[in-house]
């Protein structure tokens, strides 16, 4: 990695080839009383690093972007709280980085274990025995009255993903919501839908 050190003005000019610990330890503790050309300088000396750090751990380049944007923003609100004596400014900011790594690619994992378990419950929507029966079984004219009984946000989703033929997570995108709350919205329409309808009866 390149070190960096600032010229007058506080421009970044490469000059060594790493940047001293003692000066991060000190551009760290100036970011922390809101010296912004300081983090400035702090990060064009460590993103490299950082940032391969980061793509390692997430192995794609778009979430590692994402990633890093967020650890160098927890390590600016979190400035005040280094301490020299545990440890070296970079070991403190790589730390911070390398967890918010871990804790994308668990939500990721996560999330893609709920993708699969609501899909093996809920899809394709011929397996669906609320929908199936919702808009297989019952004219278009009570299903239109039924849709009128749901809440805005429910109708939406309803709408996009199975008169629209949208997937939940283009549905998510959409309606710029978090794929969880979608899911919420398409089962809660389906549900109000049968309830309504009054499917079984």
């Amino acid at each position: 990695m390149s070190g960096e050190r600032p010229l007058a003005g506080g421009e970044p000019h490469r000059d060594s080839p790493s940047t001293e610990p003692s000066d991060l330890a000190d551009l760290l503790k100036r970011s922390a009383r809101g010296d912004h050309a300081a983090f400035a300088v702090l990060y064009d000396a460590t993103s490299p690093r950082l940032y391969g750090l980061l793509l390692r751990v997430v192995r794609d380049r778009a979430q590692a972007d994402e990633v890093a944007q967020e650890a160098y923003l927890e390590i600016w609100r979190q400035a005040s709280r280094f301490d020299p004596d545990r440890g070296s400014a970079l070991s403190w900011m790589m730390t911070i980085g390398h967890r918010k790594a871990v804790d994308r690619v668990r939500s990721a994992e996560a999330a893609g274990r709920r993708d699969s378990t609501y899909l093996h419950r809920n899809q394709p929507v011929s397996h669906d025995e609320t929908a199936e029966t919702v808009l297989s079984t019952l004219d278009a004219k009570r299903v239109r009255a039924a849709l009128a009984q749901l809440t805005d946000a429910q109708r939406q989703a309803i709408e996009l993903a199975y008169f629209g033929g949208y997937t939940h997570t283009e549905v998510a995108a959409l309606l710029d919501l978090p794929l969880g709350t979608a899911k919420t919205r398409i089962r809660d329409g389906l549900i109000r839908l049968r309830d309504t309808i009054g499917v079984g009866q």
